[in-house]
């Protein structure tokens, strides 16, 4: 029996399809979002072969839009703004400024209208947080100087991207040329009465969340902690994301967006916004994914062939212009070659922030549809491209000029997430390799990892240590140990195996550890390799590999609970009134 189902249709095939074009564009180490793009292109009125519905894309696109927001204001760090704010606040509004101007004098040239140059020009000057922050982390660079400002600067352009969002429908009247040239158009004072009433719906909205939500949203999602259920959690959390926008947008009339922002903003102060983030991460992804999918669909890919130099054009704002502009500041406030270059790459591309705008851009018949067609091109070809930029910053950076005093380079990068790299960098790639001989190694250094070391440094046991966390890695270094920032699979060399007495692999990753464990078996056939598991089936996989001895968290556990039921210890005081104490459990905490 037929079933029309275009909303499991547009689901289930465009999910499929950004799954096999993102897998292949990260087989390529292309940034993922060109493969959600690709997919709905796919599946768009511009391509042969199935179309979804595009009003259920945009549909789904409005909650990925949501969720989105909703992250951006759950990781915003007031405390990472203020510590950068010196260059990232003047940083970010001049370099805004200059790609706007460029924007515009490029729009002015296609014939466009102010209104339509100023949207063209606000969309090309924003990075995408996610495509950046994902660089940042495959180089392990977020905690670096670089990383510090270049998230500060990113903080900074969303907050004016928000603000834009907000203010612009109370203008587009004023930028409008249809309106501007149609009869009873708005008055200068209509205008004016018209912004300032939309400024005071958004002042009283962020009063309500201050005075009120600041208090109300942690509360609210303490007492749902208490009760245990990770469902209700979830669910709750999703709850003040859509509630909060919704909301927003029928009571206050403010965007949808900058109602969720507000709202991941306010849960962030909670020490339950970990947590939170940690829930909701697999369905803000999924309808991220939708969101990117719904915006490939509105791309026409002829506009490449159609209009090459202006496709041209709009990559070279966004690379050189915007790129250059940023170089600049950053050699302006004082800080080195290799800074700037590396701020330069981190903002050469553009992504969610300038899809939302392009389109409300065309929702407000201020932007003509080939501007969104030129952001959507600009973005998939300068995302594709800023894995380039990178390398070449990489490689020849450090060649270009050296900062006083010489910077620490950034250890090599790590895995890309979902991706495990077979091979091994050459010691003479690494940045650091112990000289230690008839040393343990210990790889990770977490909750499990943490305890294994503290024991072998009370038995004065000679250790290293592999982390991929360069924080953990400095406390280490500063305690005078012999600590490395880096991923054991790309840099086990750095260990020194060969002349090891033992390789204790304590992270909880099994397939990444089973990398470990092959390689450190084949460095030194000898070697004592110890292991965690967390299953049977894990623990098969790790002997099969190369392990000599696997301890399985399970097994071990309940091994310590016969022990204690054989030897039961004194009965706990009790204490008489439990009341007395305040609800606070451990997964709440």
């Amino acid at each position: 029996m037929a079933h029309d189902t275009p909303l499991i249709a547009t689901i289930v095939v465009g999910l499929s399809l950004a799954f096999i074009f993102g897998a292949i564009a990260q087989r390529f180490r292309i940034s993922p979002i060109v493969g959600y793009l690709l997919a709905g292109v796919a599946v768009g009125p511009f391509t042969p072969g199935f179309v979804a519905d595009q009003g259920l894309a945009n549909e789904l696109a409005e909650i990925g839009i949501i969720l989105l927001m909703f992250g951006v204001g759950l990781h915003f760090s007031m405390s990472e703004l203020l510590a950068v704010r010196a260059i990232a606040v003047p940083g970010a509004l001049v370099q805004i400024a200059v790609a706007t101007a460029m924007g515009v004098g490029l729009a002015t040239t296609f014939g466009w209208s102010l209104g339509a140059g100023l949207v063209f020009g606000l969309a090309l000057s924003v990075a995408s947080t996610v495509v950046l922050l994902r660089a940042l982390q495959e180089r392990r660079l977020v905690k670096s100087d670089q990383g510090r400002i270049a998230v500060g600067w990113l903080i900074v352009e969303d907050l004016v991207m928000v603000l834009t969002l907000v203010i612009l429908p109370a203008v587009a009247p004023l930028l409008s040329t249809e309106s501007a040239n149609a009869a009873g158009a708005h008055s200068p004072n209509e205008l004016a009465m018209t912004l300032a009433v939309t400024l005071l719906k958004v002042a009283a909205f962020v009063a309500v969340m201050l005075l009120g939500g600041r208090k109300l949203i942690p509360a609210i999602l303490h007492h749902i902690a208490h009760t245990g259920s990770r469902e209700l959690f979830r669910l709750g959390v999703l709850t003040i994301a859509l509630g909060v926008a919704f909301a927003a947008a029928k009571l206050f009339g403010v965007s949808l967006a900058l109602g969720a922002f507000f709202a991941g903003m306010i849960l962030s102060e909670s020490e339950l916004s970990q947590r939170a983030a940690n829930e909701t991460l697999p369905l803000r992804d999924a309808f991220a994914v939708l969101f990117f999918v719904s915006v490939g669909m509105l791309f026409y890919p002829n506009i490449i062939i159609e209009n090459p130099l202006r496709v041209v054009a709009v990559i070279a704002i966004i690379i050189v212009g915007k790129s250059l502009a940023a170089w600049l500041i950053v050699l302006a406030f004082g800080h080195g070659m290799r800074t700037a270059l590396l701020i330069a790459a981190s903002l050469a591309q553009i992504g969610e922030f300038s899809f939302i705008l392009a389109g409300l851009g065309v929702t407000l018949k201020l932007l003509p549809v080939e501007g969104r067609e030129l952001i959507l091109a600009g973005a998939l070809l300068s995302i594709m491209l800023n894995p380039l930029l990178f390398l070449a910053v990489e490689r020849y950076g450090p060649t270009i000029a050296a900062e006083p005093p010489k910077p620490k380079e950034p250890a090599p990068a790590g895995p890309a997430p979902g991706q495990v790299p077979l091979a091994a960098k050459p010691a003479s790639e690494l940045e650091h390799v112990t000289s230690k001989t008839g040393h343990t190694v210990l790889v990770g250094f977490g909750r499990v990892g943490s305890l294994i070391g503290e024991s072998l440094i009370q038995r004065g046991t000679p250790l290293f240590v592999m982390d991929d966390r360069d924080d953990t890695a400095q406390m280490l270094k500063a305690r005078g140990l012999d600590a490395v920032a880096a991923n054991a699979v790309t840099d086990l060399a750095s260990a020194n195996l060969k002349d090891a007495r033992a390789l204790i692999v304590a992270i909880p990753d099994c397939f990444e550890a089973g990398q470990i464990v092959a390689q450190g078996r084949a460095a030194n056939p000898g070697l004592q390799i110890i292991a965690r598991a967390h299953s049977d089936a894990e623990e098969a996989y790790l002997k099969q590999y190369g392990a000599s001895d696997v301890v399985q968290g399970s097994r071990e556990t309940a091994g310590a609970m016969i022990v204690a039921l054989d030897t039961p210890s004194p009965a706990p005081i009790v204490d008489p009134d439990p009341a007395s104490k305040p609800d606070n459990p451990p997964d709440a905490a």
